[in-house]
């Protein structure tokens, strides 16, 4: 059930598709639809009083967080003015300050489902903003829809490829996902491996397939044999099904004080062209 879906809004192109998308997701399972709106103000500079103001410093910062809130607040009007239509949609939106991605992982823990955008390397943003979604992904503990910086978003994502390689963060997706499947007309459940001495260990598929057919999912169970990188044979099967969403465990690991996501989920998020529904 997806009570309450949240949805990532900025001032880049790509919103509006991310809006609708999740607009539909949203009309589709009756659900609450929330847009975040990170103003990109760091919290220390948003207090509850007015900051003493002198002819330096402190002038550019007010200045500087009252344009980051007055954007924010504009990208709210849009997405309220997009959603405005003749079937009511139960919705609001929510403007925080912070760290964008550590203020979309607050609230968003709160949800069903979170829907944000792939990183676009060519758009006039910030490098926080380029790592958001997996940061998200990483730290939200919620099913995170990522919706593709470019190429169209199928009205209704009615062909489904889920990557099943019998590892908890697949397992944790799927679950995430079983809305979305069980509205889906076609599911396919893919087990790849690469070629070599490990072959004859892919993930068994059957407990899983049994699973989904006792929630109302009927599924294709396919195993394959790779010599491509995962992401790749990924990306290639999911272009030859035509599917419209790909499911698939989301990987990172510590590094220091950084999060770093593992490579197949590192070059999906970069590659694909159909929305990806991760979870960590």
């Amino acid at each position: 059930m997806l009570s309450t879906i949240y949805v990532h809004l900025d001032h880049t192109e790509r919103c509006e598709v991310r809006t609708l998308l999740a607009a539909r997701l949203a009309r589709l399972h009756r659900s609450h639809l929330i847009g975040i709106v990170p103003t990109s103000v760091p919290a220390e500079c948003a207090p509850a009083r007015p900051i003493p103001c002198t002819k330096d410093g402190a002038d550019v910062l007010v200045e500087a967080s009252l344009y980051l809130r007055r954007r924010a607040e504009t990208v709210a009007h849009v997405f309220r003015s997009r959603l405005a239509g003749a079937t009511p949609l139960p919705c609001d939106t929510r403007l925080v300050d912070g760290e964008p991605a550590q203020a979309i992982v607050r609230l968003g823990r709160a949800s069903d489902l979170i829907v944000a955008g792939q990183a676009d390397e060519a758009a006039v943003v910030g490098d926080a903003e380029r790592r958001l979604p997996g940061e998200v992904m990483l730290d939200a503990g919620r099913p995170v829809l990522i919706v593709p910086r470019a190429g169209r978003v199928a009205h209704v994502l009615d062909r489904v490829l889920v990557a099943w390689d019998g590892s908890r963060e697949a397992s944790i997706s799927l679950r995430g996902a079983m809305p979305l499947l069980c509205k889906a007309a076609h599911v396919t459940l893919l087990s790849l491996v690469r070629d070599g001495p490990d072959t004859a260990h892919a993930p068994a598929s059957w407990a899983m397939s049994g699973w989904l057919l006792r929630h109302g999912v009927q599924a294709t169970i396919e195993r394959s044999t790779t010599s491509l990188r995962i992401s790749e044979a990924l990306l290639h099967r999911a272009e030859a099904l035509e599917a419209d969403l790909l499911v698939m465990g989301g990987y990172g690991h510590a590094r220091l004080r950084e999060r770093v996501l593992g490579g197949v989920t590192r070059d999906v998020l970069a590659r694909a062209t159909l929305p990806v529904l991760m979870a960590h």
